[in-house]
């Protein structure tokens, strides 16, 4: 929103996943994210993850599942945020 600073939509805490453009077409980050404090974080090869996701029926259900798991989450607590910031009345829950 123009003139006001950036909402904090989530707060991550160790061994969370930061994001998952990584797994959707076209592979392109387009959120941001700023860390507080130090930190130390994991990288991992995207597209070997794919090429492993392709040959194993069992992986790849297993890691969409995780990632559905925190993109539900994700989004739950994205929707409280912004309406504690922009509606009127808020969203009546605290977090």
């Amino acid at each position: 929103m123009p003139g006001r600073q950036a909402t904090v939509v989530d707060r991550l805490g160790r061994d969370e996943l930061v994001g998952w453009s990584w797994l959707f077409p076209p592979h392109q980050w387009h959120l941001g994210a700023g860390a507080e404090t130090f930190l130390c974080t994991h990288e991992f090869d995207a597209a070997a993850v794919r090429l492993l996701m392709d040959a194993d029926p069992a992986f790849s259900a297993d890691v969409n599942h995780w990632v559905g798991q925190v993109l539900a989450r994700r989004l739950t607590s994205a929707r409280v945020r912004l309406l504690d910031r922009f509606a009127p009345y808020g969203s009546g829950k605290t977090l």
